[in-house]
């Protein structure tokens, strides 16, 4: 064998041995996630710093980058809202209606929430209405047509490494958080990962291609609760209402019904 040929054969083994350690690390990013399974509660940046005393910092909130057609309409619905708080007669949202927030909603908070790790899934449970989502792992995302739009979609997930990434389709368009306005085309991605070993970040990115004149990212934290086990919260016996201006009521009980 020539010298040369003995160079081609090292640089070729060589470059085998780096491929196959690039696909081995992968493959443990994706058989050996990191623990999230148990309880966490949602906290803002105050409650941060102190959960968190290093790190990276929690963004700041923005304002959805609505298209001027779809922001004139719901820079007036939030200004009518914090009127009508304000006054006492704040507006309905899904909650009296005993319906669910859906996505993205359900990873505001307020209440805390259980994550489960199983072989297959990442399911998230929501304590208020009892919320349920779940996350298909390494599966391919369908397309928008091929799927009934629902309140939390179709979410399909896998582990790049120490993050979980995940795609979300086909959420119902009167699911609105802050009551930004989407279509049927919206997209949600999350990118969910430990910032510390009890401190859990969801960067949410939303595109819309009818709404949105870019994507809008809202990262929320979380803090592990590893005593506290969720509550049943079912919405019964419920007195509330949306009115005609959709303003929040309350049915009033009759001397006559008591």
């Amino acid at each position: 064998m020539t010298r040369m040929t003995i160079g081609i054969a090292v640089a070729a083994l060589a470059c085998a041995t780096g491929l196959t350690a690039i696909v081995g690390a992968q493959a443990r990013g994706r058989s050996n996630p990191p623990n999230i399974t148990g309880s966490w509660e949602r906290i803002g940046p105050g409650a941060l710093s102190t959960a968190q005393a290093t790190g990276p910092r929690l963004p700041a909130a923005t304002p959805p980058p609505l298209k001027p057609q779809f922001l004139k309409e719901w820079q007036a619905r939030q200004q009518a809202a914090r009127e009508a708080t304000a006054k006492g007669q704040p507006f309905g949202i899904n909650w009296v209606n005993c319906l669910p927030d859906g996505m993205p909603g359900m990873m505001s908070g307020p209440f805390p929430m259980e994550v489960l790790q199983t072989p297959g899934q990442v399911t998230i449970i929501q304590e208020s209405f009892t919320q349920i989502r779940r996350i298909l792992l390494d599966r391919p995302q369908k397309g928008f047509t091929d799927i009934d739009p629902t309140f939390y979609g179709n979410s399909v997930g896998t582990w790049e490494g120490d993050t979980l990434v995940v795609d979300t389709i086909g959420i119902k368009e009167q699911v609105q958080y802050q009551n930004v306005p989407h279509s049927d085309q919206m997209r949600i991605k999350e990118r969910i990962h430990l910032v510390q070993g009890d401190v859990l970040w969801d960067e949410i990115t939303v595109e819309d291609p009818m709404t949105l004149e870019k994507p809008w990212t809202i990262t929320f934290a979380y803090r592990r609760m590893p005593d506290y086990t969720l509550l049943e919260y079912i919405c019964e016996d419920n007195r509330e209402y949306i009115d005609d201006q959709g303003r929040q009521r309350i049915r009033l009980q009759s001397p006559s019904q008591k």
